[in-house]
């Protein structure tokens, strides 16, 4: 029983080397493999949506897409049983992605056209990140990740005052312009109101009084600035941690309190004001 059970860890242990370990060479081609089959099963669902494809070569690409499914089956539950605790797998973020990858085929048994949810598997290319593990990605991911997190405040008092003047928009464009203009409710005024903010502008609905038009000219102009303002936050967080960056340089450690200093051009130790090694 124990030399069965000692069989069984090497095993989990080398599957766990080949499915999580991205810095090791068996972790890396395995990896690839799965991003190129990942790619291939979402080329796959595309060319079964063409009709011209799909109608002489649905069959194939039938018995291609529960190919890759099963592989993918077979690697989810390999992860499960590989890592010491499978409910932290299960509910994460990629454990949710890589159920969502096998999940729509066996639902597709019962409910035809299910399978095209499989498109999801595109989101297990965020794996992709895992497996490059360069250092400078990483870094500015990190401090894009840093920005959008200090500035989703701003945000997202800005979306609530966008949103705000939506609703206002909409309701004046309705009482302006009325039925006969196509405005005939306001919540069409509403889907008018940002249709035009966001510059898409479908043409299907048009302001016909000059009032209406005026509006519409102001709320044209309002659009280029709703576009730039969250950009303007997001860069102004990201420029400053990216100028925070640029200071960190190597420890300066203190002789008298042992306290690390991260500027390079720091001379005395914030703690105890000791002059600081110049090296």
């Amino acid at each position: 029983m124990k030399n069965i059970k000692s069989q069984y860890e090497i095993f989990r242990e080398k599957v766990k080397i080949v499915l999580y370990g991205t810095n090791t060479i068996l972790g890396r081609m395995f990896d690839l493999v799965l991003l190129g089959l990942i790619l291939l099963s979402v080329l796959l669902i595309m060319l079964d949506t063409v009709q011209g494809i799909s109608s002489k070569y649905h069959q194939q690409l039938l018995i291609c897409e529960w190919v890759i499914t099963v592989f993918f089956t077979i690697e989810y539950i390999l992860r499960i049983i590989s890592i010491q605790k499978p409910v932290k797998y299960v509910f994460s973020f990629y454990g949710i992605i890589d159920l969502l990858a096998v999940l729509p085929m066996y639902l597709s048994i019962f409910f035809p056209g299910a399978s095209i949810l499989s498109i999801v598997r595109a989101l297990r290319f965020l794996r992709l990140f895992k497996i490059l593990h360069i250092p400078q990605i990483n870094h500015q991911s990190l401090q894009l990740k840093e920005a959008i997190e200090a500035s989703k405040e701003k945000i997202l008092v800005f979306i609530y005052f966008v949103l705000i003047s939506t609703v206002i928009i909409g309701t004046v464009m309705y009482l302006v312009e009325g039925r006969e203009s196509g405005f005939t409710s306001i919540p069409m005024g509403i889907y008018w109101t940002i249709v035009t903010l966001t510059t898409v502008g479908y043409g299907d609905i048009s302001p016909q009084t000059p009032l209406g038009q005026f509006i519409a000219a102001f709320v044209m102009i309002l659009g280029y600035g709703i576009i730039a303002v969250p950009t303007g936050i997001v860069t102004a967080e990201f420029a400053k941690s990216s100028l925070k960056g640029s200071f960190v340089g190597t420890k300066k450690t203190c002789r008298k309190c042992q306290s690390q200093v991260h500027f390079d051009n720091a001379k005395y130790c914030y703690e105890c004001g000791t002059e600081l090694p110049n090296n």
